[in-house]
């Protein structure tokens, strides 16, 4: 089973930047995708960003390019950049990693609060 950490949320006003880290316990020499979701109250878990093995990146459309997704020095580390913070970005933020012909696996969330 693969160990995910998260790490970076907090509570920032409207405009504001946080950044996010995910470390998973996985060679950084395997094939895997690592994303991050985000789920708010009554709300559905959406994705927020996703980076490939092959480093592509994908964004929700909410996003509109204020978020990066990178990753680290090695390439089980992942961060996720958020600029531009509204208050509907408020939410328990949860790192995930697909490894090749695996399913899912996810962290326990980290939760960013946007005050307006």
């Amino acid at each position: 089973q693969v160990h995910l950490a998260e790490s970076g949320g907090g509570l920032v006003q409207a405009g504001e930047s946080l950044t996010l880290s995910c470390v998973a316990s996985v060679s950084p020499d395997s094939t895997f995708a690592m994303a991050w979701y985000r789920q708010a109250p009554g709300k559905d878990r959406e994705k927020v960003a996703l980076i490939g093995s092959n480093d592509s990146t994908q964004y929700g459309d909410f996003v509109n390019g204020r978020f990066i997704i990178s990753r680290g020095s090695t390439k089980n580390t992942v961060y996720l950049q958020m600029n531009s913070l509204k208050p509907d970005d408020t939410a328990m933020y949860y790192c995930c990693i697909k490894m090749y012909g695996s399913t899912p696996e996810w962290g326990s969330g980290t939760q960013v609060t946007v005050s307006s």
